[in-house]
């Protein structure tokens, strides 16, 4: 995917994080913290199950890349720990405050840098719904939480979900 800015307002309160020289992260990619550098979404291990996947991203999770590093390139990044963001979704209705994660590609073997999917629990998400959407839509506003920076999603699943 190409670099997007998918910022829209609120505190960002950003991190400049490191990245290793085969790295390549795009601007609007969802990254974690790997031991000491920033890894997009895509580059986490796959653990064999959807969930199981997007706990592990949660668990690790850093923010939205600001900046792009491209092959080759070892310049820090400007990562965004908070703020609400505009990210790619399958076609669906959404409440404020529902738990979103990042998504699975079709295949099942990778997390989608930049795209968002409805998750049951606070363990997988990395961020809440900001915007209603009572009708299908494939794109939602996302309040995002560092794991790492801020201590992520708190709390469980509102009621009914």
């Amino acid at each position: 995917m190409s670099d997007r800015m998918r910022w829209r307002y609120g505190d960002t309160n950003p991190v400049v994080a490191a990245v290793d020289a085969g790295t390549v992260i795009e601007i609007g990619d969802l990254v974690w913290q790997d031991t000491d550098d920033a890894k997009p979404a895509s580059m986490l291990a796959d653990t064999g199950t959807k969930a199981g996947s997007q706990e592990a991203l949660a668990h690790a999770f850093l923010g939205v890349a600001m900046q792009r590093s491209r092959s080759g390139e070892t310049a820090p990044l400007r990562v965004a720990t908070t703020g609400v963001f505009e990210l790619d979704c399958a076609s669906g209705t959404f409440e404020l405050g529902d738990l979103v994660g990042a998504d699975e590609n079709a295949a099942g073997v990778a997390l989608v840098n930049q795209q968002a999917v409805k998750v049951a629990a606070s363990s997988c998400a990395i961020g809440r719904i900001a915007k209603r959407q009572p009708t299908a839509t494939t794109s939602v506003l996302v309040d995002i939480r560092s794991t790492v920076m801020t201590g992520g999603v708190e709390g469980g699943s509102r009621a009914g979900v």
